[in-house]
């Protein structure tokens, strides 16, 4: 299969690569654009997780409010007011509003969940029957993968994105985030429900 020019072009965008560097992604896997992509963002070479480390002090607060039943008010942080004020931006931050409606996260991101909750968590999967049998190290890697499994549902970031389950949260701020050329973050967010108290 052959390589086309506007993947290669598509890809250089998305990920800040040079064009060389595009077209050997793309070549390597034989002009799958999406494999492409996703072997990138393992080596970590996307741009937007470049930006992940920059600061986010401008912003938009969104409010999301369904059948009169759920409301929804989010903090969505980019770094500058331009792209505060963008279109594209305000719709984002609406669709993580829905998002948060729809799914009811407790947290933003893995790295929001008390340390507490996560160590509790994480003994009681330690103790496990079939984990005392594993070396320790061994054991501590199934252990991540299924304290990541056990809060996907509760995290925000980690939630397959309501608008396209082919994705999670995470990846569609990603796209927001190359999109816009700045680091984007999901501060804070608070979800009511009539009739439902904390």
């Amino acid at each position: 299969m052959g390589v086309s020019v506007e993947d290669i072009k598509k890809l250089k965008e998305l990920t800040g690569i040079g064009l060389t560097d595009a077209k050997k992604a793309l070549v390597e896997v034989e002009g799958d654009f999406d494999k492409a992509l996703e072997a990138l963002r393992k080596k970590g070479l996307t741009k937007a997780e470049k930006k992940g480390d920059r600061e986010t002090r401008a912003g938009i607060i969104e409010s999301y409010v369904h059948s009169g039943r759920i409301g929804v008010v989010v903090e969505v942080n980019c770094e500058t007011d331009f792209v505060a004020r963008l279109p594209e931006f305000k719709e984002f931050a609406h669709q993580m509003a829905m998002q948060i409606a729809a799914m009811a996260p407790q947290y933003a991101t893995m790295e929001d969940i008390p340390t507490d909750v996560m160590e509790s968590k994480k003994k009681e999967l330690l103790e496990s029957d079939s984990l005392k049998q594993k070396p320790a190290e061994m054991a501590e890697k199934i252990v991540e993968g299924q304290l990541k499994k056990h809060f996907a549902e509760q995290v925000l970031s980690e939630q397959a994105f309501v608008l396209d389950d082919g994705k999670t949260v995470d990846e569609r701020i990603k796209e927001q985030i190359a999109q816009n050329g700045e680091n984007i973050r999901i501060s804070q967010f608070k979800r009511i429900e009539l009739g439902v108290t904390e």
